[in-house]
């Protein structure tokens, strides 16, 4: 079947959103002790504390989404299982930061735009390749 015509640039959407997602994980790594300790004294013992697990999960999720991506925008039905994947390890993510380190008490209802942004962009894309896959639009 052929696939809707909005699917491509979803899918490069997707692709640019989830680079930036790479993008924020890799400068998170790159953070000086310096940096750190710029933050306020909360926030300061969250990143020095972060475990590796919460670690790994945002790797994954950035990283499969980025796969999944590329998979949506080449119409493979291989994207459901990478944005499955991620959408698993973004919860994980996100249990971390709300309910392990309450970055809602940290740092305000603010904290809580771009997390919501990610599980609903996670669970949208998840959704459409879904239906690609049950469509026949990915093969």
């Amino acid at each position: 079947m052929t696939p809707p015509t909005w699917l491509k640039p979803l899918a490069w959407a997707a692709l640019v959103w989830n680079l930036l997602g790479v993008f924020a994980f890799i400068m998170q790594q790159l953070m000086t002790p310096e940096m750190i300790a710029l933050l306020p004294e909360n926030q300061q013992d969250a990143y020095r504390n972060i475990p590796l697990w919460s670690t790994a999960a945002f790797a994954v999720a950035v990283f499969s989404a980025c796969l999944g991506s590329i998979m949506l925008i080449v119409r493979k039905a291989l994207a459901r299982e990478f944005f499955l994947v991620s959408f698993i390890a973004v919860l994980v993510q996100q249990y971390y930061n709300f309910v392990v380190i309450d970055s809602l008490a940290m740092f305000g209802s603010s904290a809580l735009a771009m997390p919501f942004c990610v599980i609903v962009i996670g669970l949208v894309l998840l959704m459409i390749s879904n239906k690609g896959k049950q469509e026949s639009w990915l093969n």
